[in-house]
Order: structure tokens, then sequence, then C-alpha cells
């Protein structure tokens, strides 16, 4: 199966491109999502040896790396965890609603490719993060929207 390639956003101040590279070996689960649709990329097409984008949101938005999926859709625990920010009583180890996968830094960019700029790139204009009122958290890239971004960051990352 061909590779796939995604757009991962993450508030920095609830979990950033430093905070994955902090991680052991730069793996973190890709947690708290609850939104179906992005529910159901997590759970059903992402598969191990994809890449994704790794997008700070709200303050200063922009593509800030590259990171590489690592373990597939598997039930998100923090749904089960009443003292987690994310808890859902809804979510049973029977019966999980929320998933999540693992995701390895690849790199970060050595400058952010703010919002504004992206909406100013050929080649992007169809992209679902400049969508007006796109605001799904995980979301599909196409190689050569990904190829493009890559292209902008300087950054060697083979597809």
């Amino acid at each position: 199966m061909a590779r796939r390639y995604w757009l991962l956003k993450s508030e920095p101040g609830a979990y950033s491109i430093d905070d994955l590279a902090a991680e052991p070996g730069g793996v973190g689960a890709w947690d708290g999502v609850r939104n179906y649709q992005a529910r159901n990329i997590l759970r059903d097409k992402m598969r191990v040896g994809d890449l994704a984008l790794f997008y700070h949101s709200v303050t200063a938005p922009g593509v800030v790396g590259v990171a590489e999926v690592v373990r597939e859709g598997y039930p998100d625990h923090t749904a089960q965890d009443p003292t987690a920010a994310h808890y859902d009583p809804r979510s049973t180890p029977e019966n999980p609603v929320w998933y999540m996968v693992d995701v390895r830094l690849v790199c970060r960019f050595s400058r952010s490719l703010s919002l504004k700029f992206l909406r100013t790139v050929a080649g992007l204009e169809n992209m679902e993060l400049l969508r007006k009122g796109s605001r799904l958290s995980v979301q599909p890239v196409s190689p050569e929207e990904f190829s493009i971004i890559l292209d902008l960051s300087g950054e060697n990352v083979p597809l």
C-alpha cells in the first residue's frame, strides 16, 4: 500500500513539536482527539510509515515539522481515565469510542511555514487546511501538497 500523508494540528500549549522531540525516542501518542471524522482517520486510515505535517494552531499557526506514524490506531486510554483532561465516560475497554496513533518526530523545520504564507503558495489552493471553516485536527494531505510544503521548508525528507 502506498504511503499516505496527513496533517496533525496541535495547540503548542497543549502539545508542541518540542514536546514530541522530548519524548523518549521522539515517539509520542497522538491522543485526545474528540472529533468523529478525525477519529475515523486515526482508527481506519493512518498506517505505519505514513508521514504527517505537524501543525501548531492558535498562536502563530503554521507547519513546524514532520512526524511518521509508528503505531496504527488503538483505543485512546485517556478517554477511559476519569483523571485525564480528555475523559469520556462513554468510552470503555469493551467499547472504545476514541482512538489514537503513535508518531515519531522526523524533523523540525528551521522556521514555521505560517498559515498566512501557505495561503499564497501555488499548488496549495485545494489543501484542506486552507479551506474556509476547516477545523479538523487530523486531515489528509495530497502527495503533491506534502511535497510542496517540504520544498518550502528546505528539509530533506524522503517521500
